[in-house]
């Protein structure tokens, strides 16, 4: 019975590894596939048949605005993270520390806000936004995703700031801290791995929301990568599919590196917001 369950379980990782890498590797397949490889029904898909090619990917950068999308979404992502972890850290530190058991329920009412679905807000919010005039903006998004960032980071870091003992805060207050001063030398680098999660989060969020992006912004020099690539490669019923695995991959590239080095660190973050 131990051995069937020990095949069991590594059979279920490898299906559910390879249900989760054969995307990716589709895709990297087939950025580099020339016309005649890609719809030529008679060979292999997962083989280059004719040799694969780079005119696509280079299509990419000289042809479409790929490098504005791109920085558009850099832009939006590195505010996104300042004003989430500049809400959600104390917000997340006060409910633990100052509200007792109600910290725990308010936030949990804070993470039902972040479950609400985009499809119902984004009317309301494109109304906000055009009466800001930010519409057709890239300040319109970065004022409208920390409402979704905010609410989830400040759940998941709840957790974190719970599990700190409250001896630790009192004890660098007898030291002579003040509290702000015991929370930015004890609990802040003590809530790293969750800061970490959240970063990654609310970057990886905005990087691939497509209802706010494109209800806000049909200017083609303030669209972010998830609109912009769309936009460019799509033209009516034509499919530039190269180009498209293209953008992604090149996308996807720094969000891999991102998780693959933040890995242990977001596993810890949700581990303790689940507590």
């Amino acid at each position: 019975m131990r051995f069937l369950r020990i095949t069991g379980l590594y059979v279920g990782l490898f299906l559910l590894s390879l249900f989760a890498i054969v995307p990716a590797l589709w895709m990297v397949i087939t950025a580099f596939k020339t016309n005649k490889g890609l719809y030529d029904v008679t060979v292999n898909p997962w083989f280059f048949h004719p040799a694969p090619t780079i005119d696509h990917v280079i299509y990419l950068f000289t042809h479409t605005k790929f490098l504005i999308f791109v920085s558009n979404s850099v832009i939006v992502g590195l505010c996104v993270v300042a004003i989430t972890l500049l809400l959600a850290v104390p917000a997340a530190y006060s409910l633990a520390r100052f509200t007792g058991r109600w910290g725990e329920r308010s936030g949990m009412a804070l993470f039902l806000v972040y479950l609400i679905s985009p499809t119902l807000l984004f009317i309301p919010l494109y109304e906000m936004v055009a009466f800001l005039g930010l519409a057709n903006s890239i300040w319109g998004l970065v004022l409208v995703y920390p409402t979704i960032t905010v609410p989830f980071c400040t759940w998941l870091l709840l957790g974190f700031f719970k599990a700190m003992p409250r001896e630790l805060d009192e004890a660098a207050m007898m030291d002579g801290n003040s509290r702000f001063g015991s929370f930015l030398k004890v609990a802040l680098p003590l809530a790293m791995p969750g800061i970490g999660t959240c970063i990654v989060f609310a970057f990886s969020l905005q990087l691939g929301d497509y209802i706010y992006a494109s209800t806000f912004i049909t200017s083609s020099h303030s669209m972010p990568v998830s609109t912009g690539i769309p936009t460019q490669l799509i033209r009516g019923d034509v499919f530039f599919w190269q180009a498209l695995m293209g953008a992604n991959m090149v996308v996807l590239i720094p969000l891999v590196l991102a998780y693959g080095l933040l890995f242990n660190k977001l596993v810890m973050g949700f581990q303790s917001a689940s507590m």
